[in-house]
């Protein structure tokens, strides 16, 4: 399985998506191939951002797998502190709440550098 991202935004606002393949693209293939649909599907797609538009594109006529939030199975929150590990959400709980479709999951990590700070010095 090959990886692939796609990144969009400016220094305020920033977002990005997965893509998996099977057979792997050359990386310069896939910039080509990506610049090709950004070209079609801009300013008329019916995504939220352009890189999802693209997103769906690839996974809709190049063999690519889209990472979306919708097929994320679980959530978790991990830490050096034991308090601060938990699950944030399942697809159970999505569906309990009545949010099986939100857009509410995400997995956060505290990085915790080689001298035991948290980073955010």
């Amino acid at each position: 399985m090959h990886f692939y991202e796609l990144h969009e935004g400016d220094d305020e606002l920033y977002a990005d998506v997965l893509l998996a393949r099977e057979e792997e693209m050359p990386a310069d293939e896939f910039f080509d191939l990506v610049q090709g649909i950004r070209k079609n599907v801009q300013g008329h797609h019916e995504e939220d951002t352009l890189i999802e538009a693209i997103a769906v594109e690839l996974e809709r006529n190049y063999a690519f797998l889209f990472i979306s939030d919708e097929r994320v199975t679980a959530a978790v929150n991990v830490s050096t502190d034991e308090d601060e590990n938990f699950l944030i959400a399942s697809e159970d709980e999505f569906s309990a709440l009545g949010l099986a479709n939100a857009d509410y999951r995400g997995a956060f990590a505290e990085y915790v550098g080689e001298d035991g700070g948290s980073g955010d010095d």
